[in-house]
């Protein structure tokens, strides 16, 4: 009886032992956009501080939950007046709405569901996934890496401004291309 008790114990413990809990490491990873200006070329950008969380199961090679945070404030686009206007009440009022936050739905195949939040409005989303399997790194941390990419229609998150350009189209495009890599070490 005993033997049959703790073989069962093994095997309900199983899934522990593949999955795991893992931080963000932001020193190696990204969180971009780009969107068009004035429909001929892109405008690049990052938010150089965030934070995060995911599971990873190592044995499925599925990721199980993420949430994460960006701090609006701390958007770059290589331009300061640029992204003194994007923080501003035009795009992201960044004083009232200081935080984008994203939280992991489901995923199913190469494809991650979630809700995104953004200037106080949340919104379903689906993005393109990639995941890497688990590996130890030089100073005996393990880590995975996490790949989302897609697009949103920043209009959907009240981020209205525009200008119509006199020969026709407008100043910013609509559509924001995402693009997020984000490197996690398991947490002990």
């Amino acid at each position: 009886m005993k033997v049959l008790k703790y073989g069962l114990a093994a095997l309900l413990s199983t899934g522990a032992l593949y999955a795991g809990n893992y931080k963000v490491d932001a020193d190696h990873s990204h969180v971009e956009f780009k969107v068009k200006h004035l429909m001929i070329s892109n405008v690049k950008g990052n938010f150089g501080k965030f934070d995060g969380t995911y599971e990873y199961d190592e044995k499925a090679k599925v990721l199980k939950s993420l949430t994460g945070t960006v701090e609006v404030a701390s958007i770059n686009t290589d331009n300061e007046k640029r992204d003194e206007h994007l923080r501003a009440e035009d795009f992201f009022a960044a004083a009232k709405y200081p935080v984008i936050s994203f939280k992991l739905t489901k995923v199913d195949g190469d494809k991650a569901y979630g809700d995104l939040t953004m200037r106080g409005v949340t919104k379903a989303v689906v993005l393109e996934i990639e995941t890497s399997d688990a590996i130890t790194d030089p100073w005996g941390n393990t880590r995975t890496a996490i790949a989302l990419n897609g697009t949103i229609n920043r209009y959907d998150f009240g981020l209205k401004y525009n200008s119509v350009l006199e020969a026709g189209g407008v100043a910013v495009g609509e559509e924001v291309k995402l693009s997020v890599e984000l490197e996690g070490i398991l947490e002990k």
